[in-house]
Formats: structure tokens, sequence, C-alpha cells
């Protein structure tokens, strides 16, 4: 649209010009005949009616001329309004829902361009989903790399990089209160400085899923309708293979565990939180019963992000043992085409818990070696906190509670799969609540 109106103007143009050069070789033709008129020295009557005739056509001409001129300029002028409207058309919006950006928590990874080029690569539409940098650090290189991005990212820096108070017996984890002091400013800005509704969280060191967009979109709706969601993620704790179905990534799950690693959440939760920020562990903090107050987050049966940032903060504290075996989604699941209300409370809590307790009970052994006769879902069930941690461990799963919550937990179940069989780790029925003093 915008080469063929240039194109139309330089036809405009030379037009313009041609005609005003037929003016000009006129004029030049009517000075020319006057001149001659001076030394001419017949004065018959015919000679005067001739040149009266000349003069005349010359005249009429210039005023087709000087009309034509005038003719061309106005259709020029109309044209470039008409580009101009075309223009400013285009460089609106034309995405009419909720706007939805990813703020992308960075410090001094030069591997942040991974995790760009990906978001980059699969956003649907910038309108819908901008990306935020927000960096911390002053890390030059950092910078550099983040700004070659030019238009497609926002960039913005965490001003504050005076050195912090921290408690000596805490020297050591100092990067944890930058971490928190960071957080805490993004998300001031994202959602009182941007003024954005909603904002899903991305560290610098992950990668995403090509439905990752979808994801998020499918599952907006179920953040803003139902109250007893407090987050969207796009980790799954136990997403490792062999622990999930690997030819259902559309399957997705209730949990009372906060996973972060890719997570949504409203403007009216950092309005709750935004005043207690914890200076440190903000990622704990916000898994205590005071925060959670009951309510679950969605995740997926397969991951979409996974890590790749060995090096950072926690200093690969899982990473060797477990986040690098993740599965990352392959597979685009049409999440925005499907109906998830089975994941609202109301209807999943029945449903999730007839199903659980339904089925068969077995043991660790008889699952392990395959000794199941029968099709169908099966559940190992624990009493104890030690029990939970031994069982957890020889399938795979990780064992650590977080104010007594499970990885993955739901009403204290963990859902996982096991050599094609969905298997439940559970309480007994009778299941009174998550023990903070479990850890």
């Amino acid at each position: 649209m915008f080469s063929s109106s240039v194109n139309y103007n330089m036809r405009m143009r030379r037009t313009y010009f041609l005609g005003f050069s037929f003016l000009i070789w006129i004029l030049i033709i009517y000075i020319t005949v006057k001149r001659h008129t001076l030394v001419v020295t017949d004065t018959t009557e015919e000679v005067d009616k001739g040149l009266k005739k000349l003069e005349n056509g010359i005249l009429e001409q210039f005023k087709i001329n000087k009309n034509f001129i005038s003719t061309l300029h106005s259709i020029i002028e109309a044209k470039k309004q008409d580009v101009s409207k075309e223009n400013e058309v285009s460089t609106k919006r034309e995405f009419k829902g909720t706007v939805i950006p990813v703020v992308v928590i960075a410090c001094n990874r030069v591997s942040v361009n991974r995790c760009l080029d990906q978001l980059i690569q699969y956003r649907p539409n910038p309108d819908q989903f901008p990306i935020i940098v927000s960096q911390d650090c002053n890390h030059a290189e950092t910078t550099e790399v983040i700004e070659r991005y030019g238009s497609q990212v926002l960039l913005i820096k965490q001003p504050d990089q005076s050195e912090i108070d921290i408690p000596p017996k805490e020297k050591k984890f100092k990067g944890y209160f930058k971490i928190a002091r960071h957080y805490g400013w993004a998300l001031n800005q994202t959602f009182f400085n941007f003024n954005f509704d909603v904002a899903i969280i991305v560290e610098d060191d992950l990668n995403v899923a090509p439905d990752f967009f979808e994801y998020f979109s499918g599952t907006y709706p179920l953040l803003l309708k139902d109250p007893s969601l407090w987050c969207i993620s796009a980790w799954n704790d136990n997403g490792k293979v062999g622990l999930i179905n690997q030819d259902r990534p559309d399957l997705l799950y209730r949990s009372d565990f906060f996973p972060g690693l890719g997570w949504m959440l409203t403007k009216s939760l950092w309005v709750e939180l935004c005043n207690k920020w914890p200076r440190a562990y903000w990622d704990d903090w916000i898994r205590s019963p005071e925060q959670r107050k009951d309510r679950a987050c969605i995740r997926p049966e397969v991951s979409r992000t996974r890590t790749f940032g060995k090096i950072g903060v926690s200093n690969g504290l899982f990473f060797e043992k477990h986040l690098k075996y993740i599965k990352l989604n392959e597979v685009f699941v049409p999440f925005t085409k499907m109906n998830l209300s089975y994941l609202m409370k109301d209807i999943y809590d029945s449903e999730f818990v007839r199903t659980v307790y339904q089925s068969a009970v077995v043991s660790y052994q008889e699952l392990k070696d395959n000794a199941i006769t029968y099709d169908g879902s099966v559940r190992i069930i624990y009493h104890t906190r030690d029990v939970y941690k031994r069982t957890a461990k020889l399938l795979g799963l990780m064992d650590d509670f977080k104010s007594g919550v499970p990885r993955t937990g739901y009403k204290g179940i963990v859902t996982f799969n096991y050599k094609g069989r969905t298997v439940y780790l559970t309480p007994s029925l009778n299941w009174k609540g998550y023990d903070p003093t479990w850890s």
C-alpha cells in the first residue's frame, strides 16, 4: 500500500513537470513573436489581425495550462491526504481485546536473547503481547543484547543499584534480596506506571513452547471468573519424561502449589501483595498460607517453559538433578477453542476427588514391578511426611514441601504418570489440610 502510493505521487509529479515545461515553451514562443513584431515594418491590417489572433491563442492556452496545473495540484494534495490517512489507520492497533504484556526479568545473562527470540517468534500479535524487558544489575553487555531488538521490545531499567542492608547471617543470600527488590519494582511499573490489568512474568533463562501464548490466552478467562484461582503457570514441577503423558499436552490441572517459572497474575492480586512485598525469598513468601489464602493455580501436564540457566542465584541447586529433565511441550494445543470450564473449582473439585478416591490402592512395589493386572488409574497412600518423601523419591518426584504443600499438590494429592498409567499419591480420605511444619 505504501509503495503504490509513492509510485502514484511520482507519476503525478512527472505530469506536473511536463505541464509546466509546456507552459514555458509557449511563453518562449510568445516572447519571440513579440520581439519579431518590433522589427517588422509591414503594418498591414492582415499582419495585425494575425498577431492579435496568435496572442489570443497564447492567452487561451495559458489559461488552459493554468487550470490543468491547478487540477493536478488538487489531485496530488488529495492523494497525499489519502496516503496519510491510510498510514494513520495502519499504525493504529487492530487488536481489540485485553493486552497481556510479557515481562522478562533480566540481569546479567547475555543469553537472554534465547528467551527473547522465542517470545518474538511465537507471539501471534505484538499489540496483544508487548514484551517488556526489566533489567537489573546495570550489566552493559546484557543491555547491548536487549537493545539490538529495537522496537520489538521495551527495555526498562531498575534504577536502585544501592547496596541492601542484609543481616550478617544472610550475606551469602544477597542475590535473593536483589531479586525481590527487582520483582517488586518491575511489577509496580507494569501495573501502576503502564497500567496493565494482567501480565505474564518470565525469567531471562526460560525457553517457551510454541503454544505458550495460546496457553495463557485460553486460561486467562479462568483467572477472571474464578476467585479461587490466583495464578496461571506454564510449569509442571514434576514434568519430566517418564512422569507425564506426552500424548496429552492438552491436560491441565489445579494446583495448591505456586509453581512460578512463567506465570500470569492480575493487577488486583498485585494491589493485594505490593504493600507487604518481602525483602527476599519472594517465591517462598508467596507460598505461605497468609498469602495463598487457599487459592490455587492452573498448571499443565506438559510444561510450556523450560529453564536453560544452570548458573544463577540458586547455583544450579536443582538444575542437574531435576530441572534439565523437564520436558518442553512441542505440540500446539488450541486452548482458546477448548472448553476449559472443567477447571472451575465448583466443577473440578467434586469430579477430581471422586476420580482419585475411586482408583484402586496399590503399593509402590506393585507399580514398579508392573504387577497390576487391570487398566485405569491407581493411587498410593501416604500418612506421614517421611512416607511421602520416601515414596516421592522412589518415584522420581520432587519430594520437598513449601508451607506443607507438595509440589503440584492439590488437596494433598500429587498427580503424575508412570509407565503409561495415571497415578495419584494421596493422603487418606479424611485428610484435614496441609501441615505447614512439613518441609
